[in-house]
């Protein structure tokens, strides 16, 4: 859709009708929300939490879209940094409905599971400063996705496939139209932070518990290298790779480390200061592999401030993950 007049600089454009809006959720570049636009006709993919709202329906206003252009609100997931927005966004969006995996919906109808659960992790102070309050969405205005589902915005066709591996409610979105998944956490996580002199991405999995299954996350990265994509539009944080040998590449990285992750995860199951342990070796990790990535020009400590949050989550969800073994 044209634009005439500058986008706010929380908006990215990445052309063929898609755009990146930054949510603001932690830190600036870390969580991103989509709108697909085709023929005056909208959807959003993922939505931050609450707090994103005003950016969201900002982005409308700067493309000259009314909120009645909206058909759909698709989270990738029911995570709250993926979907904590989505029951306040739908009572603004009079047209949209939500399209969400059959394991998450009951979650967006009834959110006071998913409130609780966060709550026992993070405390009531930083679930008001993060995410806001939670609000259900009525039923007659959702949607159950199915695997292979398609659904028609304009002129373009995008299918939705089950995804898990990251979680057993995900599921991603393909536009053939500009070459690429909307991949939530499937994809991993990409930090512009960590991106070459040639504009070439790192990227690494993300096992943030409850539900991280290798075995599946692998399976599901591999479906959607079927469909050879030119770019993998990521959750965290924007669109990845320049062609679909970059994709490829990104993909091996992923790969090699998810095994690499569970055989760490693997010998030090036993260990009674586990899950430090596990922060430290994924954190070693994840350094080797930013300086075979960038050489020696970012050093290790700052690799280790921008992915504090992320191995404090995988070593979380490794931790599940070997305790549902052993169960």
């Amino acid at each position: 859709m044209p634009h005439f007049s500058p986008l706010p600089p929380y908006i990215q454009d990445h052309c063929q009708g898609v755009y990146a809006i930054d949510t603001a959720f932690q830190r600036d570049h870390f969580d991103a929300a989509y709108l697909i636009v085709d023929d005056g006709r909208a959807a959003f993919v993922d939505t931050g939490t609450r707090h994103a709202i005003p950016r969201l329906l900002g982005t409308l206003e700067a493309l000259g879209l009314p909120r009645d252009a909206v058909e759909w609100v698709i989270p990738t997931h029911v995570h709250l940094d993926h979907a904590g927005g989505v029951g306040p966004l739908m009572e603004l969006l009079p047209a949209a409905r939500l399209l969400v995996h059959p394991r998450g919906l009951r979650h967006m109808v009834d959110p006071s599971a998913l409130w609780a659960g966060a709550l026992a992790v993070y405390g009531e102070a930083e679930m008001r400063r993060s995410y806001g309050e939670l609000v259900g969405v009525p039923e007659s205005r959702t949607v159950a996705s199915t695997d292979e589902q398609r659904i028609t915005l304009g002129h373009r066709s995008l299918r939705l496939i089950d995804t898990p591996g990251h979680a057993r409610h995900h599921h991603c979105l393909w536009d053939e139209f500009s070459g690429g998944w909307f991949a939530g956490d499937t994809f991993g996580l990409s930090y512009r932070e960590f991106d070459d002199a040639q504009g070439r991405a790192w990227i690494l999995p993300t096992s943030t518990p409850v539900q991280f299954e290798p075995d599946a996350l692998i399976g599901s990265i591999q479906r959607m290298l079927q469909t050879q994509p030119r770019r993998m539009f990521l959750t965290h944080y924007g669109a990845v790779g320049q062609d679909p040998a970059d994709v490829q590449r990104l993909a091996g990285l992923l790969v090699d480390q998810i095994h690499a992750m569970a055989d760490i995860a693997q010998r030090l199951r036993d260990l009674p200061d586990r899950h430090a342990a596990l922060k430290r070796e994924l954190l070693a990790l994840y350094q080797r592999g930013v300086a075979a990535h960038l050489g020696d020009t970012l050093p290790p400590e700052r690799v280790a401030q921008w992915l504090d949050m992320d191995v404090e989550l995988n070593a979380q969800g490794l931790g599940v993950w070997l305790d549902k073994q052993r169960a």
